[in-house]
């Protein structure tokens, strides 16, 4: 039997499809991001889920003349398997192959890069605006996720979009999911929305039903569509995106093509800003992940038949963190914990099962997170955030507004700090050490194995000001450290002494300046190893006491070197006015990292063992050469 798929390349293709053969190419869809996702990991559960969402908007509307903006971005490989790309998704996430969220450079079909929750509706409406400047009749479409709709970003934008009368259409993807389960009041709205179903359908059987008696009928339901609109403004919640100037379509279907495509031919002849509320299932047609959608928003390989991973899994360091929060919380109830959306990624789903009072999930709202935070803390809580680094980029303000001007006891946990690999660009934590570096009274660390981690967590909820720990997605490293001296304010930690040159590390790269300076020994090279432990404050004696030892020095650290640890160590220097023989500094350059595994990463960039030993070598013979 022939594919359906194989006659489908482009969108266009898909106006030559009737509605069984759609329905079949759902099907093969499917079946291909199974195959696609179970191989490379990836998104699963959010793309299963919008399949037929996806062939109905490619069906009834003119990519790329029309323009869809996709918030977040992570369920889009059914988008970019119909887009010309189908035949290339064997890649997905893999170096130099198919990005897993959209990618303007990949295709002209990605109309906008997205990465980041909430921006789909600003940027659409923005979008509109242009094209109205420009007289151009295409449509907009922003298609964002009812957990994406929790933050902040999303309601600026509905409340000016609802007033500015633009054409732009808005697809709410209601799933009832974010990373984990949504919280919060609008949630609740929309969970009231879908339950009024059942009175619309009613409604309209009434409508038909009166508009065929002869002469009277359509006065008759014009006087009671009046009539139950004023009702409706008391029981039924879509009125909230009427009254702020949608037009309100649904809530349809998502899983019924028919359905859609005929909700969203509607769209198109209605003027102004639209609201097109989808009701989807997260990991529709794999029971797997329907079932378990948290545990499939985002996945490594796995075995399609059973769903378990192909890795053995062991302990992270998000686990590690919640377990450590956890014992800390049992002796201590000024302890309380916050997450945004991401209670199971963040470890800290156990400390939400034994302190339910004292955790607080605020949904996809993290400048709320660290506002809430403050809040706590004026009022001698002591509030531990645990946020991904690339997501802390979205609350700066409050970090320095409010929490660090009056230097309250906040802890802020920085997950997947460094490259995290396979999501890219706009998932790389490879900023936070530099942005939060130039912030007074905030304390900076950052961990070499778990047990460190640990200690500093631990020395961070009595040190009672503003803190940040950063610490990366996934194990400790090939280095076991059997020692582990008391964490200090502001103190580094000498892992071995030598006199040739000083590697000065930070975070998960200290292990490997451990395993360079083992290879070093076996070249005959001594170096001292210093485990930096604080970015800030910066343990300026001992640092400055092994460059006047050693007169060369290289720094690593999985951040971008300006303004992270090699810029504290140069400017170190220069304050001192210390002469060294050579310095070099590895780390990522100032751009913008593209997706592939972390060791690609690291080694299209330097950071691989065999490049740091082979410059540092040179550095040691280079200031040997000097002296003499």
């Amino acid at each position: 039997m022939d594919k359906i798929l194989d006659k489908v390349n482009i969108p266009k293709d898909l106006k030559n499809l009737n509605i069984k053969e759609k329905e079949q190419l759902a099907t093969e869809i499917r079946e291909l991001i199974l195959d696609i996702v179970s191989k490379n990991g990836g998104h699963l559960a959010s793309n299963l889920g919008v399949v037929e969402l996806t062939i109905a908007l490619h069906s009834v509307f003119d990519m790329p003349k029309d323009k869809m903006v996709w918030d977040v971005g992570h369920q889009t490989y059914v988008h970019k398997i119909l887009t010309g790309r189908k035949e290339r998704m064997d890649t997905l996430r893999k170096l130099n192959g198919i990005a897993g969220f959209p990618k303007t450079s990949e295709s002209e079909y990605d109309s906008f890069n997205t990465g980041h929750s909430s921006t789909s509706i600003s940027v659409a409406l923005g979008m509109a605006r242009a094209r109205d400047i420009k007289k151009e009749d295409n449509q907009v479409i922003a298609i964002i996720g009812d957990g994406a709709l929790t933050g902040g970003m999303a309601l600026e934008a509905i409340n000016e979009a609802g007033a500015s009368k633009s054409n732009l259409i808005v697809v709410l993807n209601d799933n009832e999911m974010s990373i984990s389960r949504n919280v919060g009041g609008i949630p609740k709205l929309l969970g009231k929305i879908r339950t009024k179903k059942l009175y619309k359908d009613s409604n309209n059987y009434i409508r038909d039903f009166l508009e065929k008696i002869p002469f009277i009928g359509k006065k008759i339901s014009k006087i009671i569509k009046r009539i139950k609109r004023s009702i409706k403004q008391l029981v039924i919640p879509n009125m909230f995106f009427e009254d702020i100037g949608f037009s309100y379509l649904g809530p349809v279907n998502g899983h019924d093509i028919v359905e859609l495509e005929d909700i969203m031919r509607r769209s198109k002849q209605i003027g102004g800003p639209i609201l097109i509320h989808v009701i989807t299932k997260k990991g529709k047609g794999y029971s797997v992940a329907e079932e378990n959608p948290d545990d499939f928003h985002s996945t490594g390989g796995f075995d399609i038949k059973t769903g378990k991973s192909k890795k053995k899994k062991s302990d992270d360091y998000s686990k590690i963190f919640g377990k450590k929060l956890t014992q800390l919380a049992e002796k201590d109830s000024k302890i309380v914990a916050i997450t945004a959306a991401m209670k199971d990624g963040t470890g800290m789903s156990n400390f939400a099962r034994q302190f339910p009072n004292r955790f607080f999930d605020v949904g996809i709202a993290e400048q709320h997170a660290l506002g809430l935070a403050a809040g706590l803390a004026a009022e001698g809580m002591t509030p531990v955030v645990s946020i991904y680094s690339s997501f802390y980029q979205r609350c700066y303000d409050q970090v320095i507004h409010d929490i660090c001007i009056q230097n309250l006891g906040v802890v802020m946990c920085v997950d997947r700090a460094g490259v995290v690999g396979n999501d890219g660009e706009t998932h790389q934590g490879i900023l936070d050490l530099s942005f939060f570096n130039i912030v007074p009274n905030l304390t900076i660390m950052a961990p070499k194995d778990f047990k460190e981690l640990e200690e500093m967590l631990e020395f961070a909820v009595n040190l009672h000001k503003p803190v940040v720990i950063r610490y990366p997605r996934g194990g400790e490293g090939k280095i076991k450290f059997e020692k582990h001296k008391k964490i200090v304010n502001g103190k580094a930690e000498v892992l071995k002494e030598g006199k040739d040159v000083s590697i000065i590390a930070i975070g998960k790269m200290v292990h490997k300046a451990c395993e360079v300076e083992k290879i070093l020994k076996e070249n005959d090279i001594d170096a001292e190893v210093i485990n930096a432990r604080f970015l800030k404050p910066l343990d300026e004696k001992t640092i400055l006491k092994s460059l006047q030892k050693t007169k060369k020095v290289i720094t690593i650290e999985d951040n971008v070197l300006k303004g992270g640890l090699a810029t504290n160590i140069k400017e170190l220097i220069q304050d001192n006015n210390i002469k060294l023989n050579n310095f070099k500094s590895f780390g990522y350059p100032n751009v913008f990292v593209k997706h592939g595994t972390i060791d690609e990463i690291e080694k299209m960039y330097g950071l691989d063992i065999e490049n740091i030993v082979k410059e540092t070598k040179e550095i040691v013979e280079n200031g040997e050469e000097e002296k003499r």
